[in-house]
């Protein structure tokens, strides 16, 4: 075993885990953050962090130092917000919506459009979103081998993706949703979630997590091994963004892996050693436009994170609640030109409840420092 640390938190993880290269981009990254907000000296990455890792992590670091240097205030109290949504507000009641419009307006009139890097903060300085445009790219705008790797990774999972995709029922996965792709057939429509621990609906703690339908096949290994630099990069966002969150997530996996053990939970086990998220879920998204909506099943209190990378062009996504659209809670996707691999990263509050983790304040930055 290996203990990580910081001044008052300290976290076990197994030295097999991919988790630990993860855990090894996350404080080069935050160390970074640091530096580059104060002025500090050079930070030397750990060398087991690859070349390719490490010019990923600085990008980042670039895009959040812009961010957090344009934080954009808005007047809606989103704790107040949070307390009068119901599982019932979907976000597809128009007439619902406007009420909560009305009772937490975000204090300024008409939609705005954010085109760079940035903060949004909520009356209190909560802050409810960052936007990170061209995170994933370098300053000509090349790509990084990143982004063919989160492509790749999507290809792994197109038999998957194909099967997903039905003539009827909900919206995530109705057919009427999906774009074929642009490009003959270089990309396959589709929406599937990935998860080391994975509760069944309506089954949420009567039993113990499995491992998701998606990662039980005889390719497990090879996607997990494939989607684990893009989900180091994901969580390393997430050290800097809110890091009460991003050590709540150690904690559960540290868990997870305890009680995969103890109850003899094989598949569970082997998962975790290549898994490299703090997120227990990842849905991947290829194709689809989105109607606006809300996710219940994430934590209202925590980030999830929309990765997006494909040969598209005039994609927005709007938060209509913050009265605000971002070129590229309740939020949707419109059509684009090209094709889009989307991927979402978030917490199930359910997971972290089985794993015996208490739940995490709202994410705040400290401008004075």
């Amino acid at each position: 075993m290996n203990d990580s640390s910081t001044s008052d938190i300290e976290i076990t993880l197994w030295r097999t885990w991919a988790l630990t290269v993860t855990h090894e981009a996350c404080e080069y990254t935050e160390q970074k953050f640091n530096a580059e907000k104060t002025g500090g000296d050079p930070v030397i990455p750990s060398p087991k962090l690859d070349t390719d890792l490490v010019m990923a992590c600085d990008r980042l670091v670039d895009r959040l130092i812009k961010a957090y240097k344009n934080p954009i205030q808005t007047q809606i109290d989103i704790a107040r917000y949070s307390k009068l949504i119901s599982p019932k507000d979907t976000g597809h009641n128009e007439e619902r919506e406007e009420k909560l419009l009305e009772r937490c307006p975000p204090g300024h009139e008409g939609t705005k459009l954010v085109e760079i890097p940035a903060t949004i903060l909520d009356a209190s300085g909560a802050i409810i979103a960052w936007y990170l445009p061209d995170a994933l790219t370098d300053a000509t705008q090349i790509k990084w081998c990143l982004q063919k790797e989160i492509w790749a990774a999507s290809d792994l999972l197109a038999p998957m993706l194909e099967k997903s995709v039905k003539v009827d029922g909900n919206w995530r996965t109705n057919q009427g949703w999906f774009n074929p792709s642009s490009e003959n057939d270089a990309l396959t429509p589709g929406c599937i979630n990935l998860s080391p621990a994975w509760f069944q609906q309506g089954h949420e703690n009567q039993s113990d997590p499995e491992v998701s339908a998606s990662l039980k096949g005889p390719s497990s290994e090879k996607i997990l091994k494939a989607i684990a630099r893009p989900a180091a990069i994901a969580t390393a966002a997430l050290r800097v963004m809110h890091p009460e969150q991003y050590w709540a997530g150690l904690r559960a996996f540290t868990s997870l892996g305890e009680k995969a053990e103890s109850k003899e939970l094989p598949k569970m086990s082997e998962t975790l050693q290549y898994w490299a998220s703090v997120f227990n879920s990842l849905s991947v998204i290829c194709n689809r436009q989105t109607p606006n909506h809300r996710d219940h099943l994430s934590i209202p209190e925590c980030f999830d994170i929309l990765t997006t990378v494909g040969n598209y062009s005039n994609a927005r996504m709007s938060m209509p609640s913050l009265q605000l659209e971002f070129r590229l809670v309740r939020h949707g996707v419109h059509a684009v030109e090209g094709d889009r691999i989307a991927w979402a990263w978030y917490m199930r509050d359910s997971v972290h409840v089985y794993a015996g983790v208490p739940s995490c304040g709202w994410a705040r930055v400290n401008y004075r420092r």
